[in-house]
Formats: C-alpha cells, structure tokens, sequence
C-alpha cells in the first residue's frame, strides 16, 4: 500500500469520468485539485459526500480549485449517480485499480464480520504543481467538504 503523505508529489493519474470525458492530473496542473475516493456509487455516505462537494462547488471554483471524486464503479454507474443525485463535481472511474492501489487508499475491510477488499473513504489536497498538500484518511463525511474547503484555502 503506498504511503502518500503532505509534501510528495501526487502520483499521476488519467481516468475516464461521467459524461465520457477523462481527467488527468497533467491536465489538470495550474489548478489545486482536491482528489476524493468514495467506495461506492449512489450507496449513503458516498451521495451525502457527493452532495456536500457540489454544494460548495462554487466556493471551490472561485478558489481555483477542481474537486474529483474516485471510485471503481462504471462510468455508466457514475452517469446515472450523477444524475439521479444531483452531483455536481466530476466523478473518475478506476474499474482497473491502478490509482485507487498508486493513492493507497485500497484494502482490506470489515463489515459485520465480513472482511473484503474496496476504497478506503480518503481525501487527497494537492496544489498546481502535483505535489500533496494535505491528506485525510478514514473520512468521516459529516463536515468533510467545508474542511476540505477551509484547508484549500489554507495557504
């Protein structure tokens, strides 16, 4: 499992997202990019978390700031979350597992008794020029985006 902390250069990474774009961290240098992973689409907290971005997402923007939400659903998955919930921010597919595993944000977890692999809710804040700024791991999502939010603004 990779160990990305503040201050290391973000891995690279180039995802197919909803809408049938892509995003990369290339193409996204010049911005602040806040980088979240959700373990699954249109399930509870990963709708609450979308939804909190999107709410803000003007703040964001007015920041310079591109916030993109990582899961290994289908971008036909994505499409329809978006749509249903009303998500606003972009949301990247990694159904092959390569940025999930590079973020380190992939492993094992417990679930009433039942261990399985999947997404660790963690969020990534990494500035224009790709290096890691700041990382929260084990999210809790109640309050999560305006954190998110106060530290993107954080010189």
């Amino acid at each position: 499992m990779a160990d990305i902390t503040a201050g290391t250069p973000a891995p690279e990474f180039d995802m197919p997202t909803d809408g049938g774009g892509r995003v990369s961290l290339a193409g996204l240098k010049g911005h602040t990019v806040v980088l979240y992973f959700y373990p699954k689409a249109d399930t509870p907290g990963c709708t609450t978390e979308g939804q909190d971005f999107t709410a803000l997402s003007e703040d964001f923007a007015a920041g310079n700031v591109v916030v993109v939400g990582v899961s290994r659903d289908a971008t036909r998955a994505l499409d329809r979350f978006k749509a249903k919930r009303d998500i606003g921010v972009i949301l990247a597919s990694d159904e092959t597992g390569s940025v999930t595993e590079a973020f380190g944000v992939w492993g094992e977890k417990r679930l009433y008794g039942r261990t399985y692999m999947g997404i660790e809710r963690a969020t990534f804040l990494i500035d224009e020029n790709g290096v890691v700024r700041r990382v929260w791991r084990k999210v809790s999502v109640k309050g999560h985006a305006q954190a998110v939010l106060d530290a993107a603004r954080t010189p």
